[in-house]
């Protein structure tokens, strides 16, 4: 059958009344905004008549229950619109329009950028340029994993598609053939300081995206049956997903504004009412428009994200292996018990051991390829509505390039667990570029993180099944150089519970330190026990929460000295942390060993040394401050 078969065009009543709600979107987002003497009204007006089509007659979602599996998802990847979001769910009947007007208001959801504190709200958007990614996940999600019926809709912005993530995350559509997805580039002309670089070259937008595998579809984003006709013939296509390119114009509908600059952002004060009286005069029906949702397909599956390890770690003491490795083990033992935990990785999955999980079932990995900010997107993206458990892995270091898509995570209250390997100097001879020295610093400061540090084997796979049972941004930092095992398999870990792995009835010092560098710390206990020094050892396990009570007792039975000694720089580290965690008692001092200087290329060993850290420096620190 063609798609002319398949294609119900509306009748001029159904078109009348999806411009009646256009324009009654329109008024709401002016009213809101004036009410709040702030916002993007001119944005909302650019885009009304795609909302009406959208939330009036081609998406299928449930009013009554806005987070429903089997419902098609929708991101506003434009955030600063979010007036006419909140208004189309007004008019789908979600809350009362009248809500509309506390936009912004401190005490009201209805926030300047969606956020999730609202139902109808997956991902926070605002920070441009990252709801495609998002989007990007949810659809792989409902075509491989859920195999539901499901669509997945974004809105951007034409000033936004400037954006590298937005491209990283069209390659990726593409390349998975996520013919469930589709993008809709509202090309309104203006940024928010002066045109955008396209203006409203069409075919350059469509080239664009034809040239990155997507169906591209030009249209007349003011036109509700080209509209209609565009989501319809999307809905058709098979093997590559779909951009709508609207031509739009900033302002549409409000005379001696649209299509002009220095209008954005602002409240539209007091031509607000003229705008709304003249607005009015094209709606032919005043009263309730009638219209609902299309019904659900409800064909999205259960699902369950109860996940634990199928056995136990399974290492013997002094068994020296990488942690990078044992978080590939883990992930394939969580596997087992949870299907909907999966692995994303960006090219690195031979290094990172994420590759475990690809050979035990390929279905449960996805490949991102060298485009992190896409797999932090996807990730999230993938988590949303509790239909899996994404794990995301790359080279610590390479995690920074996305810090803005972690931040906006937050933001979502995201539930991703991360994996950043190849931590520190002590990889050796890849030299500063790969050696990640930041990323303790930056999972901390996400607000509501975890982040974990194991040390050993069997820590890391505690570490890993942990985290997929703890809802939230997760940080599991793995290390590349092999280190001895030195829990047993049966050891009991707990968030925010540290190990004390050597002490006695006599310390003198308690040395802090994670993975290669509690080795270093536990030689240099030996080190100092044969100069007639006794020191204890902590193990944090999670550098975030941090086991205050724990780290405050172990000093104080320490003579109230503490070593801290880490495989990162001295900003926002394992130090940090332990400073801020006894700093309301002054009988307790922190000194600090840390990486102090620019790294370079040169063995493992010889780097921990050149920089400050290894054994033969705790060492020397730990007489001195007891002399």
């Amino acid at each position: 059958m063609s798609a002319d078969a398949g294609y119900h065009r509306p009748d001029q009543s159904k078109i009348q009344q999806l411009n009646d709600i256009a324009n009654k979107l329109r008024i709401h987002s002016i009213e809101s905004t004036n009410a709040s003497k702030s916002g993007h009204p001119t944005s909302c007006s650019s885009m009304a008549e795609i909302m009406s089509v959208l939330f009036f007659h081609t998406m299928r979602y449930k009013v009554s229950d806005p987070r429903d599996a089997s419902s098609d998802r929708f991101v506003l990847s434009k955030g600063h619109s979010a007036p006419i979001l909140y208004a189309a769910w007004a008019e789908a009947g979600l809350f009362p329009a009248s809500d509309l007007l506390k936009l912004r208001k401190i005490d009201c959801d209805l926030e300047g950028h969606p956020t999730p504190r609202l139902s109808f709200v997956d991902v926070a958007t605002g920070s441009l340029g990252q709801g495609l990614s998002c989007a990007a996940g949810m659809a792989y999600v409902g075509k491989n994993y859920d195999k539901a019926s499901y669509r997945v809709y974004t809105l951007m912005g034409d000033g936004e598609s400037m954006e590298g993530s937005v491209w990283e995350a069209a390659a990726f559509a593409s390349y998975y053939k996520l013919d469930n997805l589709v993008a809709i580039i509202d090309v309104n002309r203006l940024g928010q300081s002066q045109p955008t670089s396209l203006q409203h070259q069409m075919e350059v937008y469509k080239a664009r995206m034809e040239a990155f595998g997507w169906n591209a579809i030009v249209l007349d984003g003011h036109d509700v049956e080209a509209l209609c006709r565009a989501f319809y013939d999307a809905s058709v296509v098979k093997g590559k997903p779909t951009c709508i390119v609207a031509k739009t114009y900033k302002g549409k509908g409000i005379n001696g504004i649209e299509n002009l600059e220095n209008w954005h952002g602002k409240a539209l004060g007091d031509k607000a009412a003229k705008a709304i009286e003249e607005i009015k005069a094209h709606i032919k029906n005043q009263g309730p428009h009638g219209l609902s949702p299309q019904p659900v397909i409800d064909d999205a599956p259960d699902v369950s994200l109860k996940a634990k390890l199928i056995e136990p770690p399974n290492y013997e003491l002094g068994q020296k292996i990488a942690t990078r490795e044992t978080y590939g083990n883990a992930l394939v033992k969580l596997y087992k018990t949870c299907p909907r935990v999966i692995a994303l990785d960006g090219d690195t999955k031979n290094s990172t051991h994420s590759l475990k999980l690809m050979k035990a079932n390929n279905d449960n990995y996805i490949e991102c390829f060298i485009a992190e900010q896409n797999l932090i997107g996807v990730a999230v993206g993938c988590g949303t509505r509790h239909r899996t458990i994404p794990f995301a892995s790359t080279f610590a270091c390479f995690l920074t390039r996305g810090f803005d898509q972690i931040r906006m995570a937050a933001i979502s209250q995201a539930n991703v667990k991360f994996c950043g390997s190849h931590c520190g100097v002590s990889i050796g001879e890849d030299g500063p570029s790969q050696m990640a020295l930041e990323d303790l610093s930056m999972f901390r400061s996400v607000y509501g993180s975890y982040v974990f540090y194991p040390s050993d084997a069997v820590s890391m796979e505690r570490a890993v099944e942990l985290s997929a049972n703890t809802e939230g941004i997760c940080f599991i930092r793995s290390s590349r150089p092999a280190t001895p095992v030195i829990y047993k398999n049966d050891e009991v870990f707990e968030i925010g519970k540290s190990k004390v792995v050597k002490k006695s009835d006599n310390d003198k010092v308690l040395i802090i330190g994670a993975a290669i560098t509690l080795v270093h710390a536990m030689e240099a206990a030996e080190e100092l026990a044969k100069s007639g020094i006794n020191a204890r050892v902590l193990d944090p396990f999670t550098i975030k929460p941090l086991d205050n009570e724990g780290i405050i007792a172990n000093a104080k039975a320490a003579g109230g000295k503490i070593i801290t000694v880490e495989d990162h720089y001295p900003e926002g580290g394992i130090g940090d942390a332990v400073c801020s965690a006894v700093s309301a008692d002054s009988s307790i001092v922190v000194h600090k060993l840390a990486v102090n200087g620019l790294p370079r290329s040169g063995p493992s060993a010889a780097l921990l040394d050149m920089f400050g850290i290894s054994s033969k420096h705790i060492v020397a620190l730990a007489k001195k401050i007891l002399a």
